[in-house]
């Protein structure tokens, strides 16, 4: 689920630098956490636990407050979610 997010979080940076704006409206319906492939009981791969991920910015540059109910995002982004 985390790689999702972080995935999706890129694709989203890489439509704001070609210019697209984004509606926070469709990003809400965006669900990162898919189950239908997981197998409760069985056959995973370990190898990859090993694995060190590369950092990764949280921060997305979309204001939630409209979806909230909140007024305007607070100053200096306090308030606006990743």
């Amino acid at each position: 689920m985390f790689r999702n997010a972080l995935d999706i979080a890129e694709i989203v940076r890489q439509l704001q630098d070609a210019g697209h704006a984004i509606d926070p409206e469709d990003l809400a319906h965006i669900s990162p956490y898919l189950t239908g492939h997981i197998r409760r009981f069985g056959e995973y791969s370990t190898h990859e636990l090993g694995i060190q991920p590369e950092a990764y910015d949280p921060h997305l540059d979309v204001d939630f407050s409209s979806l909230r109910g909140d007024g305007p995002p607070a100053p200096d982004g306090y308030g606006q979610v990743a």
